[in-house]
């Protein structure tokens, strides 16, 4: 089925739960366009409305205005189509939904935790952590694949990175699945509809997630301060220049919900490309070393786990012969721009040989480039590793259960089987 381009609503969540090759169609539409379409922003009880953005979903455009951080501002928010209010911001804004000054000097802080050194050091924590995660899949049998596996690395290593105990970690993980499968019926148990009443609800249950997300670092945080035990929660509390209590909060949910989710949809969405393609999967277990990090890419490329953040225009701008007004809202759709004919030939074939492959899956060149990229390429790789060594017969079974979301390219769950 085709969708015309006046049938496209990219702010509704309707559009999201169509089939996935009737989206995909939707935005090649939108790129043989000559220029950006502008939308309507759908209307959210109790957040600031406004008139709506233009779609930015061609790679020559999201590249450019991830590079003009000067014209295509992160503030007053990128992680919402609405203004987000400041009861939402004491634990959403954080150093994401920022502009330099305030955003150097926050990555500059917790830029210590992704040192050459630190890195090289928790490899070897992610590979530990890899190893015990299939161990006990092993040992439980298959079932759901992103519950048993995919789910559990990432909060696994984020956690082990904070100094979060391991007794809070299912906590870590079911609250992260509230913030960011906030339209999805299953994680909030209320229907994704625009009624005052569910919305007030699904906010609610938003703001409990983020509180006690942002309750447990902070927490964490006081006991490190000036009592380092050698944890990035540590790293971060003490020295000349460090987080305030709030800014830890915000940077907690932010690494476990950027972090997790990336990494989890991409170990979830991989398994199901290599079913699907058994001759790449073959290519990969021929010379798992040579094509892995080819494969890494190319499964961020294919699946784009983050669809799209929001920039605000500074000041009136052209750019590629569209013309933006000063507080023009724009979209960047990542997961179109990985599809762009213009620069992938095939975009809809899965092909870890790709080369090059300038995906935009860790967002586009510019000061918000994805701080974790090296991280999750790693936990990837490390879980891609584990599982075809030690269950090389390992298959997804059937369809996935993808979340409902505008904002995240999430697989819920999934069945597996290793023979």
């Amino acid at each position: 089925m085709t969708v015309s381009v006046t049938d496209i609503d990219l702010s509704g969540i309707p559009f999201w739960g169509l089939p996935r090759r009737q989206r995909h169609d939707a935005f090649r539409r939108l790129r043989e366009l000559d220029h950006p379409v502008f939308m309507p922003e759908s209307k959210i009880p109790f957040l600031p409305g406004g008139r709506g953005f233009y779609a930015l979903v061609r790679h020559a455009d999201v590249t450019e205005a991830s590079r003009n951080a000067d014209v295509f501002s992160s503030e007053p928010t990128a992680s919402s189509i609405p203004d987000m209010p400041r009861w939402l911001a004491v634990y959403f804004g954080s150093m994401i939904n920022m502009d330099d000054p305030r955003h150097a000097r926050l990555r500059r802080i917790v830029s210590r935790a992704f040192t050459p050194k630190i890195l090289k050091k928790m490899e070897e924590d992610v590979a530990r952590a890899a190893g015990e995660i299939v161990d006990r899949a092993i040992a439980e049998g298959p079932g759901d694949f992103v519950a048993q596996i995919a789910a559990r690395l990432p909060v696994q290593v984020i956690c082990d990175m904070m100094g979060i105990p391991p007794e809070h970690h299912d906590m870590v993980l079911r609250r992260t699945n509230i913030i960011l499968g906030n339209a999805d019926i299953e994680y909030t148990g209320i229907r994704p509809d625009m009624s005052r009443w569910n919305v007030a609800r699904g906010l609610v249950k938003l703001l409990r997630a983020g509180h006690e997300l942002s309750a447990l670092a902070q927490s964490l945080g006081r006991e490190r301060r000036g009592a380092s035990r050698g944890d990035l929660t540590s790293m971060l509390v003490n020295g000349e220049e460090h987080l305030t209590s709030q800014e830890l909060g915000s940077f907690f949910i932010l690494l476990v919900v950027a972090g997790s989710e990336t990494t989890r949809n991409a170990i979830s969405h991989g398994l199901k490309l290599f079913t699907d393609h058994p001759e790449q999967r073959e290519l990969l277990l021929g010379d798992f070393d040579a094509h892995v990090p080819g494969a890494v890419e190319e499964i961020v490329r294919h699946c784009t786990p983050v669809i799209q953040f929001r920039r605000t225009v500074t000041r009136d701008h052209e750019m590629n012969g569209q013309h933006y007004q000063k507080g023009d809202k724009v979209l960047l759709f990542y997961n179109s721009a990985n599809r762009d004919e213009a620069v992938f030939s095939d975009p809809d074939a899965f092909d870890i040989t790709r080369s090059p492959n300038p995906h935009v899956g860790f967002g586009g060149p510019g000061p918000h480039y994805c701080l974790g990229a090296h991280l999750a390429r790693r936990e990837v790789t490390v879980m891609f590793r584990e599982l075809f060594t030690r269950l090389p017969g390992i298959r997804s079974v059937g369809e996935p259960d993808y979340l409902l979301s505008n904002f995240i390219n999430g697989v819920k769950h999934m069945s597996y089987r290793t023979r």
